[in-house]
């Protein structure tokens, strides 16, 4: 939002100040403003993220592997179990009922930012910043 916000702050500079070389200075100072902002809004949710982390109760600190692992065996079902169970049960002759889907575009829009946040987390790790 706030990067929307300076092309028109900047070309508001333009019909107010007439020294390019002062402009030029207001603008990249509002730009560097918006990005210092952006910043420490993402140091305050690291820092809620780490406060969650390693916190002792399962209910606070759970809630992420739980979503994993939800993830994964649902994963695991739709491209594995399911397949395989399906083929065994026609193979041998025996007939099931419909089994259950799952809506994978959910499903993927979840894991894939659980994989992103898993990522940062082993870069943390590598650079030895947790434990």
């Amino acid at each position: 939002m706030l990067t929307a916000l300076i092309g028109p702050v900047s070309n508001l500079l333009g019909k107010f100040i007439e020294d390019k070389d002062m402009k030029n200075k207001l603008a990249h100072e509002v730009a560097t403003m918006a990005e210092n902002h952006a910043q420490e809004l993402a140091k305050g949710q690291l820092e809620i993220n780490k406060a969650e982390a390693q916190h002792k109760s399962i209910f606070v600190a759970g809630w992420r592997p739980f979503i994993g692992w939800t993830c994964g065996v649902a994963l695991c079902w739709h491209f594995v179990l399911a397949p395989i169970t399906i083929f065994l049960c026609a193979y041998i002759g025996v007939a099931i009922p419909e089994l259950p889907t799952f809506d994978m575009g959910s499903l993927m829009t979840v894991l894939m930012g659980m994989l992103g946040l898993g990522g940062l987390r082993t870069y943390e790790k590598q650079k030895g910043l947790t434990k």
